[in-house]
């Protein structure tokens, strides 16, 4: 990282321990796709921020005017053993419409575009073996990129955990009605 970087953009996340690994997803707005993983058993830490385009060190402005390629992502480290890929790709599957392109709700964009992001080679069988069996589920076809997880920029300070700094709940397990806003 740069030392022009802002310090109020905290480190990337990496694996802490031998037994956990990473993964990656975009879904929408990065601030409800986070608290979905947050209140998983198994994840350990989540970090949204921004992956799959093309300009380093993007902001937050720069990835909403669609200039950098950017989708909005969420970064986890997770315990294998305590919940599977296979469950997160769950997770995420259910948590948005994969049918949408660059958009998600009233969120327009190519920030907004279905994404996985695979950090292992089984996760990349993983994911596309899932799509073809999510695809059953819907007529219209899946747009759901999956690529390799390339350089993930974090971001803003501000942005992280948001929907629990604004006083939904982040707790294991949690089953509350996500509001996300903004």
């Amino acid at each position: 990282m740069s030392a022009a970087r802002d310090l109020s953009i905290p480190a990337v996340i990496q694996a802490t321990r031998p037994d956990t690994e990473l993964a990656t997803f975009a879904a929408g707005c990065f601030w409800s796709v986070e608290l979905v993983f947050q209140r998983k058993d198994g994840v350990l830490q989540t970090q949204v921020g921004y992956t799959g385009g093309n300009k380093a060190e993007p902001t937050y402005k720069e990835v909403c005017a669609g200039s950098t390629g950017h989708a909005e992502a969420v970064r986890m480290e997770f315990v294998p053993k305590d919940i599977s890929y296979s469950t997160l790709l769950t997770a995420f599957w259910n948590k948005h419409n994969p049918t949408q392109g660059d958009r998600q709700g009233n969120d327009r964009g190519s920030q907004y575009r279905s994404a996985i992001f695979y950090h292992t080679e089984d996760q990349r069988k993983q994911a596309e073996a899932s799509k073809l069996k999510v695809q059953e589920d819907y007529e219209n076809p899946i747009t759901t990129e999956i690529l390799p997880a390339g350089t993930f920029y974090p971001a803003e300070a501000y942005h992280q955990r948001y929907l629990e700094k604004g006083g939904q709940c982040a707790s294991k397990g949690c089953e509350d009605n996500i509001r996300c806003y903004g």
